[in-house]
């Protein structure tokens, strides 16, 4: 895991400000031209990843293919970019991680955990200065950053529906943990209820409210937030 560390600590990069050269840009279109293609080679890439990362360990990826721009829209709304540390569950490809960062919340207050090895790897070239963690969720709270108490939101892209009930005990008591009084678990489902059973929540002190739903997903999903009663 330290690896990943000692990666982030030496990948990040300043961008010169105010240096933008407008007659450059006028004299090669062909690059603003190229920008949907090369879009669309990344989503192709990470379509092919996700696949065969199904294919290895369906259980664990559960879905054949990334979430959509639409649902991590969803996901990510209400981040406050001047609030705590966010805390991202299965950062699998990186779809929800660009759209945390694209809320102009800053690298260093948020971190990613995943355990797929191949997908770490992809996170880290991809995401310099954010801190990419190789580790189980269900025992995260010992090797985040940040101080317990200190997220605003924990975004959770973990398959809960189709875990067992102690293994979603363990993450959820895990997330509250590192959850500030008010903060939010951001969950999505394929299903229109809760992936989380009544009893589970009322054991936790937890409610779980609906937050949004998008048919622009394969398969349409539905976002839900849980916080303490």
């Amino acid at each position: 895991m330290r690896q990943f560390h000692d990666i982030r600590r030496r990948s990040r990069y300043i961008w010169p400000v105010g240096t933008v050269d407008y007659m450059s840009i006028k004299e090669k279109p062909a690059r603003v031209l190229s920008l949907p293609l090369a879009n669309a080679k990344i989503r192709a890439a990470e379509h092919l990843d996700f696949l065969a990362a199904w294919l290895r360990r369906p259980r664990q990826t559960a879905s054949v293919m990334p979430s959509s721009r639409y649902l991590a829209r969803l996901m990510v709304d209400g981040i406050d970019p001047q609030g705590g540390r966010i805390l991202e569950l299965g950062g699998g490809t990186g779809v929800f991680t660009r759209e945390i960062l694209a809320t102009g919340l800053a690298t260093d207050r948020l971190e990613v955990v995943e355990i797929n090895p191949d997908f770490v790897r992809s996170l880290v070239r991809q995401f310099p200065g954010v801190d990419i963690i190789q580790h189980r969720a269900e025992s995260i709270s010992a090797n985040v950053s940040g101080e317990l108490g200190s997220y605003q939101r924990v975004v959770s892209g973990l398959p809960l529906l189709a875990m067992n009930r102690s293994t979603q005990r363990a993450i959820l008591q895990e997330a509250f943990s590192l959850l500030a009084p008010d903060g939010v678990f951001v969950q999505f489902t394929y299903s229109a209820r809760s992936p989380i059973n009544q009893s589970l929540l009322d054991s936790l002190g937890l409610v779980a409210t609906r937050a949004g739903q998008t048919v622009r997903n394969f398969p349409p999903a539905t976002v839900f937030h849980f916080h303490r009663i």
